[in-house]
């Protein structure tokens, strides 16, 4: 199965069943490329209605300096708008049957997820895998929903202490955070169209957590 993109929306995918909870999908720092469009298929396949918005608007790379630049230019404002507004687009979908939706989110995305659960209170569940925006600071007081965070443990760009802060502040905010960190590998672990960071068994391990996790937190209507 393989999902549609929707003008103004995003990359949207439902499941064979034709319903499920829904799920938002958020891209790296490399815009909504064939990989994320992938991992939004494959939430698909587990029964979710999924959707990756696009939040660069169009523009994709694969050059890690035009990368850097899209994710320093981000307007974190309009940014959070989105988001609110595709967790309306999701709760609005017939196909969706969870009165919540979750959100899972990749380097620059992981961050964002944390966000959207600040800025919605309509999150049911965060999935952070190995999250980073230096222009994102989520208030933490805010976070409407338990979260996931997965991390390498020879990532460069959010460290092991990073990862230790990030959980101390969610937990100094009262708030749920579990976390997991892979020995031997680094950022970006999960992405299997990098084989130079890509570790399959972590990746694996990694997806069967996250089905967990939302299965868990995710309650249909």
């Amino acid at each position: 199965m393989t999902g549609q993109t929707i003008d103004g929306v995003g990359y949207v995918a439902t499941p064979p069943a034709g319903s499920g909870p829904g799920l938002i999908v958020l891209q790296e720092w490399w815009g909504l490329v064939p990989h994320i469009k992938d991992v939004v298929d494959r939430f698909a396949q587990e029964g979710y209605v999924a959707i990756a918005p696009d939040l660069f608007q169009g523009t994709t790379t694969t050059s890690p300096d035009e990368a850097g630049r899209l994710l320093m230019a981000l307007n974190i404002e309009q940014t959070a708008t989105t988001l609110q507004r595709t967790v309306e687009f999701l709760l609005n979908h017939d196909a969706v049957t969870s009165h919540q939706v979750g959100v899972v989110g990749f380097c620059m995305g992981g961050q964002l997820a944390l966000l959207t659960a600040t800025v919605s209170d309509r999150i049911g569940a965060v999935v952070n895998f190995y999250g980073i925006h230096p222009k994102v600071s989520p208030d933490f007081s805010q976070l409407s929903a338990p979260v996931l965070g997965l991390f390498a443990a020879d990532d460069t760009f959010v460290t092991p202490a990073a990862v230790q802060q990030l959980e101390a502040a969610v937990q100094t905010a009262g708030k749920s955070m579990t976390t997991h960190t892979y020995p031997g590998v680094t950022h970006a672990f999960f992405n299997d169209t990098r084989p130079e960071v890509y570790n399959a068994e972590a990746a694996a391990d990694a997806w069967q957590r996250t089905l967990a996790f939302l299965a868990d937190n995710l309650a249909p209507v």
